[in-house]
């Protein structure tokens, strides 16, 4: 009903469970080692997500503002931690804690939201795989460092162990798994149970040689992301993760300490607000910095406005090794409340926010070599492309063979830039940008594409053409029915609804070909050919 995470209810729960409030818990010891199998599994299922294509996905400037990210965050974090009174020891924790956002509470916000596929939704899911892989090796330091061992035998028992491990695994993942795999996928309970079974033994083995077990679950579940049947095991283990998943949050509810809670409540909510507003500040400036406009910095900017789950299970890491208090690990687990809380409302609200903001956001976008002044010295042409990524590829590769004249734009610098050196008439610029469509010549253009999907540009681009040029032909794309309709009614000459226009190909190709497969085959071969080209065409955008 309040359309919070589930985190936080699962957290407020185990909070009301306490025995600061109903006291209802009585087996804490229990549900702690259940909420521990539950993080064992998630990182099991992290690890089988992580499937070496993603990392191809990760673009130059989210693999930069990624890691840029993370090290002043944790700079500014460590010093401000540091201000606050706390040890060295414990502001690392904190930092560190503060440092990473939650991909899975992102990649949720902005799905419902439709912003996947939107330049700033591709590069915050790229910065936040690249927090996560970070996040990764943190989890694999802190495991091993424990209270009993020196710093020098430390460092060479790590990497002894280490190797040693890897290489075991290496060797029985190529000689054995796979065939262990292929003989238990016959069966999908049998695959279900082998993975389980998988996890928790190189869990048990990352624990016996002194790491944590959730460390041996997350490389039993990378391992696995090398083969097809990953995805099987996936939907098997989803459900148990979540049950045991949620156990894990109320314990952090449970154990709370509010008897000290004087002692963080300030420092909780002073680095509350340095993740709120400081982590998309900072972001902002490193986009900016590579020539994105304000609006796609300050959307992806909002998306680390939040500590990650990762977060909580480092700082509960941390106290199981007797590095940090259980007082710690309540300040991280409310600053991480504060944060998911806000930060769904800033990315619900996203729009309506930068709005608001927009006349004071100027300072985060750099003047680029591909400016929006170059509208000036541009030829306006009789066909407007606005996006030339995904939709956009297609139609310029039809637009491009006509014989009429026509300019692209688009607000990634990078597609501007690969296009230009390809000799297209293209400039760099922002759609939503009234300023900037001003500068436009409409009066000479025939027809406006727009593959941007953004109802609200959408419009202001209807509005715009129609004052200059009422004769204009005018197409958008809209994913939603009632957008659509919106849209007509603004004064759109066509909307392209993909998922609609798909269903309807389908149809006539099933109408025209019945069950010749060959004709069907024919298809395939030219819709091969086309994607290929399209690919060839932006191999480098990204």
């Amino acid at each position: 009903m309040l359309k919070q995470p589930l985190i936080i209810g699962y957290i407020l729960t185990g909070i009301l469970v306490s025995p600061y409030f109903l006291n209802i818990v009585r087996f804490e010891e229990s549900i702690s080692t259940l909420g521990h199998y539950g993080v064992t599994i998630l990182l099991f299922m992290v690890g089988i997500s992580l499937n070496p294509g993603y990392f191809k996905e990760i673009g130059k400037i989210s693999l930069i503002t990624g890691l840029g990210q993370i090290i002043f965050t944790f700079s500014i974090g460590f010093l401000i931690s540091v201000f606050l009174g706390y040890s060295p020891i414990e502001s690392m924790y904190i930092s560190i804690a503060l440092t990473f956002s939650s991909t899975i509470i992102i990649m949720k916000l902005i799905s419902d939201k439709g912003d996947i596929d939107k330049l700033y939704g591709k590069i915050s899911i790229g910065f936040l795989i690249v927090q996560d892989i970070v996040a990764m090796a943190i989890l694999v330091l802190i495991s091993a460092f424990n209270v009993q061992s020196g710093a020098g035998e430390l460092l060479f028992l790590i990497i002894s162990k280490i190797v040693l491990i890897l290489t075991a695994i290496y060797i029985f993942t190529k000689y054995a798994l796979s065939r262990f795999i292929s003989y238990a996928s016959k069966n999908q309970e049998f695959l279900f149970l082998f993975s389980l079974m998988w996890c928790f033994t190189l869990a048990s083995v990352f624990h016996l040689l002194g790491f944590s077990s959730e460390i041996g679950a997350l490389i039993a579940g990378i391992v696995l992301a090398i083969f097809p049947e990953r995805y099987e095991i996936a939907s098997k283990v989803r459900p148990l993760r979540d049950f045991f998943l949620i156990l894990f949050f109320v314990v952090l509810g449970v154990q709370m300490t509010f008897e000290t809670s004087g002692n963080f409540l300030i420092p909780a909510i002073i680095l509350s607000i340095f993740v709120l507003f400081g982590n998309p500040i900072i972001v902002m400036v490193l986009m900016g910095a590579f020539g994105y406009t304000k609006k796609t910095g300050f959307l992806a900017g909002l998306t680390v406005a939040q500590i990650s789950e990762f977060s909580l299970i480092i700082a509960s890491l941390g106290l199981r090794n007797g590095h940090i208090s259980q007082e710690i690990v309540s300040m991280i687990t409310l600053i991480g409340i504060m944060t998911i809380a806000g930060s769904s409302y800033f990315i619900t609200y996203s729009e309506r926010i930068y709005t608001l903001l927009s006349n004071y956001l100027s300072i985060f976008e750099k003047k680029t070599k591909i400016s929006e002044k170059d509208f000036k010295n541009k030829n306006t042409g009789e066909i407007i492309l606005f996006g030339a990524d995904r939709t956009g590829k297609n139609i310029l590769n039809v637009i491009e063979n006509s014989k009429e004249r026509f300019l692209i734009i688009d607000y990634n610098p990078k597609i501007i830039k690969d296009l230009s050196k390809k000799g297209y008439n293209s400039v760099y610029g922002d759609a939503s940008n009234l300023e900037l469509l001003n500068e436009l010549n409409f009066k000479e253009s025939k027809m406006l594409i727009s593959t941007i999907s953004d109802i609200e540009t959408d419009i202001l681009l209807i509005k715009t053409i129609l004052k200059s040029n009422k004769n204009a032909i005018i197409i958008v794309i809209a994913h939603k029915i009632e957008d659509a309709i919106k849209l007509y009614e603004e004064g759109a000459s066509y909307v392209i609804m993909p998922h609609f226009l798909g269903s309807i190909h389908a149809s006539l190709m099933i109408q025209k070909y019945g069950l010749n497969i060959e004709e069907f085959l024919k298809e395939k071969s030219n819709h091969i050919e086309s994607l290929k080209k399209s690919q060839e065409l932006f191999r480098h955008t990204k």
